[in-house]
């Protein structure tokens, strides 16, 4: 279970690092979209919306509030795709 975890991890880190044009190294687990990346309401739409289609799954936009940066990312998908 943990590979899966490290291997979803780093599959959503590709994806967002591709819809905020960022390098890998640039991003870390904590490090916060907006404040440290710019990214605005439509990239975290995007990412919302590429995590969906990735992990056949429905992320409730409520839930953008709480998909700050890669750590909550991982616990929504988590959350929503049941482990």
């Amino acid at each position: 279970m943990e590979t899966i975890n490290r291997e979803r991890a780093a599959r959503i880190k590709e994806i967002v690092c591709e819809i905020l044009e960022l390098d890998q190294d640039e991003v870390t687990d904590t490090s916060l979209f907006d404040e440290d990346h710019g990214a605005d309401s439509l990239r975290s739409i995007e990412i919302l919306a590429a995590l969906e289609r990735e992990y056949s799954v429905i992320i409730d936009q409520n839930e953008l509030s709480r998909m700050v940066n890669l750590k909550s990312v991982c616990e929504v998908v988590g959350e929503v795709s049941g482990g």
